[in-house]
């Protein structure tokens, strides 16, 4: 059955609210100077570069100056403070659609007026706000499909129970070392099972089929017992005869090198194995 989370309903009924915080910056402006200073500039586009990897709903730029000055003049300064700023977002390839407000406020009034602190408070004065707002992100909609499970894989025991002419039964477990016949410890234990799993089935006779993971300038191409370049065919001979010393008729059983016609494609290990393939299912009831 598919599943489908919501997030967004329960953002609502929790009373959570997507938000994200605005970003702020200040540039600072000498007295009656609307050029970004040198130093100034280097922190905006410090900032500017912390924008990448956000996604910009606005951006508002306001200007301001100091007290000093008329009223009609501090308002044209403050709006050319604010257009210096949004030239150096253009030219740095902030889309100028994103810049919804570029205005001059004028001045700003003196708050605290302490002899000491007047020339800073009036250089703090001097400046342009930048607010960025980022978007509302979208609420999360998650939906979860579960899978149909693949049908389960039969395996080589039940492979060879249900086996009938024609089939073709890889001993995926059963593996040999590098450039020899013999196999792997850990596989003799499995070969010894599927041996009784073919006694069971008397009705069957097959061949066995043997492969190596490569031929040409490999560690795999000879059989270093022998040093003959016989190797496939001498783990079907392995195979074949371990068979018979648990008790299966020979005359059930062929052993055959396939070489390396028919790799699997994929770990040179699993190239280095043994198949059977049923030729015949006598009358006798399985």
């Amino acid at each position: 059955m598919n599943k489908l989370l919501v997030l967004l309903l329960f953002a609502l009924s929790s009373g959570f609210a997507f938000s994200q915080k605005e970003l702020t910056h200040e540039v600072y402006f000498n007295t009656d100077k609307y050029e970004v200073p040198n130093t100034e500039e280097n922190r905006l586009l410090l900032f500017i570069s912390t924008l990448n990897d956000i996604d910009i709903e606005s951006i508002s730029i306001f200007g301001f100056c100091d007290d000093r000055g008329a009223d009609s003049y501090n308002l044209v300064l403050s709006q050319q403070r604010a257009d210096a700023i949004k030239a150096i977002f253009a030219n740095n390839e902030i889309s100028e659609t994103l810049i919804t407000n570029v205005d001059g406020k004028g001045e700003i009034l003196l708050k605290i007026v302490e002899e000491e602190n007047l020339l800073k408070i009036r250089g703090l004065n001097r400046k342009v706000e930048i607010i960025v707002k980022p978007k509302t992100p979208k609420p999360i909609v998650e939906k979860v499909i579960e899978k149909p499970a693949k049908p389960k894989e039969k395996s080589v025991l039940e492979l060879i129970k249900d086996g009938d002419k024609g089939d073709k039964i890889l001993f995926k477990n059963i593996l040999f070392k590098t450039g020899y016949a013999s196999v792997t410890p850990k596989s003799k234990k499995i070969l010894e099972s599927i041996a009784k799993a073919l006694l069971q089935r008397d009705d069957i006779y097959f061949t066995i089929q043997g492969h190596v993971c490569c031929t040409q300038n490999t560690r795999d191409a000879v059989n270093r017992k022998t040093k003959k370049r016989n190797l496939s065919e001498a783990r079907a001979q392995y195979v074949y005869n371990y068979f018979a010393n648990k008790g299966i008729d020979k005359k059930r059983m062929r052993a055959i090198g396939m070489r390396r016609k028919f790799p699997l494609g994929g770990d040179p290990e699993l190239d280095r194995r043994v198949e059977i393939l049923i030729t015949y299912v006598s009358n006798q009831a399985k």
